[in-house]
């Protein structure tokens, strides 16, 4: 990643950039001009609140590396945004998306199972030379860690990390590789999120379900709708923030205590302070959403969740170093085309059960990127999505430990033939 130290370290002047960023690229998409309208026909605004950041870090301006910004809006700003988003939520809405939504989410899975194996397959016959480590330095190690990461997360990945033993050497390689690839095909999704229709048509989709649960939640907003006052929009904040504390308080009893008395519980990330954050933050909006507070959807709830979301999507484009793929190409390399074959896999199956790309792109967010990156991937479809996200997501942290240790092992016989 970066060697020297960024121009701008004051986390607050980050923080001003950042937000400065972010209203310009709200200004000038609903401005008026032929010329930005032009421009957000072809570039959606969510897409330029996630790369300017990326571009800034790796000109050297900022550092998503040294800055802390990421850490408080995963923490504090995700879950309160989650809480607000899902306060009026159709749970039973989501519900009746159907199998689809699952099925994609697991071929994602697959995708990266036998994605990692096949791409190290194909890029080892041009480079035999990478199969040359010894030890811990041995690159299925640091594979599998990504492995962990793309079909959990972090919890999942430092699993990988403690029962493979790559070195650390090897490890920050892969961390490279990992936040690089991802964040490039996120990238991708946010674009295609603006225009799913094109692939909609070509899968013969039937996306009737996505716009029901959608107009649905629109028609209940629409219906509530008034202007909000300053008491309205304290009690929005003075709830999300609230679950958001609960939700922290929750986390740091039951993670040490699951670490502590059951170990045997790690395999599902249950130990995860993160993780039970999210499950939380996310449950509790849920339950709200049957109570009175779901009316504080009228005032906004929803319109101050996106704006904590967003912050969040600036945060996460300031993890990317666009030069970092200069350091290890052809490990770069092995990654471009594991996503290739996950991409590959969760097409064909899209193709064949006819699901809509709101599936693929959240399905294939929810295991990739995780409950920090997938409710930014189904808000770009509508932020009424976002909880669907979410809920995919949590899959994932089940799911990670058993996939990644699975495509480990495939690493390893591959490594060795």
């Amino acid at each position: 990643m970066q060697d020297s130290a960024p121009l701008i370290t004051n986390d607050a002047v980050v923080f001003g950039l950042l937000m400065a960023v972010l209203a310009l690229v709200f200004a000038t998409s609903a401005s008026t001009g032929a010329f930005w309208r032009k421009f957000y026909r072809v570039v959606p605004s969510i897409l330029l609140c996630y790369f300017i950041p990326a571009v800034l870090n790796s000109a050297g301006i900022i550092s998503g590396e040294v800055s802390g910004l990421y850490k408080v809006a995963s923490r504090y700003l995700l879950p309160a945004s989650l809480v607000l988003l899902t306060l009026s939520i159709d749970f039973k809405g989501i519900l009746k998306l159907g199998p689809k939504a699952l099925i994609m989410f697991f071929a994602g899975s697959l995708g990266i199972i036998i994605g990692g194996p096949l791409a190290l397959m194909a890029i080892s016959a041009i480079y035999p030379s990478i199969l040359g480590g010894v030890g811990p330095d041995e690159i299925w190690r640091g594979l599998a860690t990504i492995a962990g990461s793309w079909i959990g997360g972090g919890a999942n990945q430092t699993a990988m990390l403690e029962v493979f033993g790559a070195s650390p050497i090897l490890f920050s390689q892969m961390i490279a590789v990992d936040v690089l690839v991802a964040n490039v095909w996120m990238a991708v999704l946010l674009y295609w999120a603006a225009k799913p229709g094109r692939i909609d048509q070509i899968f013969k989709a039937d996306s009737s379900a996505i716009h029901e649960l959608q107009e649905k939640v629109e028609k209940y907003r629409a219906g509530i709708l008034k202007v909000p006052s300053m008491s309205d929009t304290m009690k929005i904040l003075g709830v999300g923030f609230a679950v958001t504390g609960f939700a922290h308080l929750v986390a740091d009893i039951l993670a040490p205590f699951i670490g502590e008395n059951y170990p045997g519980l790690k395999q599902y990330s249950l130990d995860s302070t993160f993780f039970w954050i999210v499950v939380v933050a996310t449950t509790g909006g849920l339950m709200l959403s049957f109570t009175k507070a779901r009316d504080l959807e009228g005032a906004g709830a929803s319109r101050l969740g996106s704006v904590l979301l967003y912050v969040l999507v600036a945060t996460i484009g300031m993890q990317m170093d666009l030069m970092a793929i200069l350091d290890n190409p052809v490990y770069f390399l092995i990654g471009i085309f594991w996503m290739f074959f996950h991409i590959l896999i969760m097409l064909v199956v899209a193709y064949l059960i006819k699901a809509p790309f709101f599936f693929v792109a959240v399905g294939s967010q929810a295991n990739v990127g995780g409950a920090a990156s997938a409710p930014i991937v189904a808000s770009a479809f509508n932020p009424s999505l976002a909880p669907v996200g979410v809920l995919m997501a949590v899959l994932g942290y089940a799911a990670g430990t058993y996939g990644a240790y699975i495509c480990g092992l495939l690493l390893q016989f591959v490594h060795n033939m």
